[in-house]
Order: C-alpha cells, then sequence, then structure tokens
C-alpha cells in the first residue's frame, strides 16, 4: 500500500486527480470504477477542468460505480445516477452508454446485483477503482462485518451512515436504508485502487485501514490485501498514522519515491 501525504486537502486532491488523468491518457479506453459522496465532488471538479483547459478526453473510457440506493430511480435528484451527471459526465465527453450504474429501482435486486457484477467481468474487469472511506471505514456500501469475499450485493445501511448521508435529504426517515454496492472482492479484483480521504474526521478511519488488523470491522483494511493501491491524504485525514513520518521519507510532499 502506498501512502502519500499532502500538505493540503486541495493538494490531496490534485493528486489523486493526476493519477486518473495519467491512466485515461496512457489507456484511452480504460475502465474507471467510480465513488460518490462529498471527497469526491472536488475531485470531480479537478477532471471537468482538467478536461477542458487542456483536453483530457474520457471518449473511450467506461465507468462503474459503486453503488446505488435502493428505491430512487436514476432521475431522483438524490440517486447516485444524477450525482455522477451534475458532478461529471454532462461535463466531459465520455459516451453515455459506457456509463454504467446500479439499478436501484430493479425489481429484483438480487438479479440487479448479479446482472452488474457480470457486466463488470464481461467489460474486462476495472483498471483503477476509486473509492472514499466512510468515518466507519466502509468502502462502497460495505458496511462493518461485511464479507471480505462479498460480490455485488443488497446490503442494509447502519444508522451511522444514513445519519451521514441524511443531508442529502429531506429528513431522516427520508434517507435510504438499502444499497445495491460492489462488494468487498469485487473491489479488490480491480488492477488498481486509488484512495482519496482528507478532514480529521476520516483520521480514525484511516489509521485501521492502514494500520489496523484485517478485519471485516473495518472493511476498508482489506486494501492491504491488495497488490496496487494508492492512498491519498492530506494532513488532517494521516494524523492517526502511527508511521506517518516513516511515509513521509518514503513519499516526500507526496511525491514518488526513488524507487516508485
Amino acid at each position: 500500500m502506498k501512502v502519500l501525504i499532502l500538505e493540503t486537502a486541495a493538494q490531496a486532491v490534485a493528486r489523486a486527480t493526476g493519477f486518473v488523468v495519467t491512466m485515461v491518457q496512457q489507456k484511452p479506453d480504460a475502465v474507471l470504477g467510480l465513488a460518490t459522496g462529498g471527497t469526491m465532488l472536488p475531485l470531480y471538479d479537478c477532471l471537468r477542468a482538467r478536461h477542458l483547459a487542456e483536453g483530457v478526453s474520457f471518449a473511450g473510457v467506461s465507468t462503474f460505480n459503486l453503488d446505488e440506493y435502493i428505491g430512487l430511480s436514476p432521475d431522483h435528484p438524490c440517486s447516485y445516477h444524477h450525482y455522477m451527471q451534475k458532478a461529471l459526465f454532462d461535463h466531459i465527453d465520455i459516451d453515455p452508454a459506457r456509463t454504467h450504474l446500479p439499478h436501484g429501482d430493479s425489481a429484483d435486486p438480487t438479479a440487479e446485483a448479479a446482472r452488474y457484477e457480470a457486466l463488470i467481468a464481461a467489460t474486462g474487469g476495472i483498471d483503477l477503482q476509486l473509492l472514499g472511506i466512510g468515518q466507519n471505514g466502509h468502502i462502497g456500501f460495505n458496511e462493518p462485518t461485511s464479507s471480505l469475499a462479498s460480490r455485488t450485493r443488497l446490503k442494509t445501511l447502519t444508522e451511522d451512515t444514513r445519519r451521514a448521508n441524511q443531508r442529502y435529504f429531506d429528513s431522516f426517515d427520508d434517507t435510504p436504508r438499502y444499497a445495491l454496492t460492489m462488494g468487498v472482492a469485487t473491489i479488490l479484483e480491480s488492477k488498481s485502487c486509488l484512495l482519496l480521504a482528507t478532514g480529521s474526521a476520516k483520521a480514525d478511519a484511516v489509521a485501521a485501514m492502514v494500520e489496523g488488523p484485517v478485519a471485516a470491522i473495518c472493511p476498508a483494511s482489506a486494501l492491504q490485501l491488495h497488490r496496487n493501491v494508492t492512498v491519498v491524504l492530506d494532513q488532517e485525514a494521516a494524523a492517526g498514522l502511527k508511521l506517518r513520518t516513516y511515509y513521509h521519507h518514503v513519499h516526500p510532499k507526496g511525491d514518488e519515491s526513488a524507487i516508485g
């Protein structure tokens, strides 16, 4: 696991954006796994800016989002379909037919989960999976105690997760209780993973992910088992790391080390 610590959140976002841009420039038909949430909005802003200013093209890129709320149609203003359109897809040259999210309004969520899992495999797998991390250590909507061998499936959301997402809905009661999410094992099959975390609220979860035991209580800790993970942090999100001096030594100012 490569841990890159930047001074500010803006620097961390810019660093993470660079990994995504490099991927699509080196592999124009890359398959990207995308995440949602507040942490990702500045990153998508940066991608939009680089598309406009530098001509970074997404014309051949395919995307798969991690998750979607059960019961929300794609045009619901709080759906992740709607989030992705407004945050990114409407502003870049991506082919809408190449953008994929689970259908939360499917009549059969179990069948939809199986369809989505099979579609990822049929596309050749994900080249770069973008991730955030919840304060309870979840990735996607794989809540604590999720099986580390899990596949795309229906998942019950914790009260903490619902309260964190309540700000997007009219009330706590209106906040969805269930979601379709890629499983931990699905995420681990990505060829590479890029996790971005900023702010002090994420410090405990980051420490458990990077330095804690691999355990279902912190699903993100399963990333320790992946051969190609980059974690990009600002100083606040890195505050709980015991070995942060070492990470700075290996990757000063979030740069690559002499040996990569």
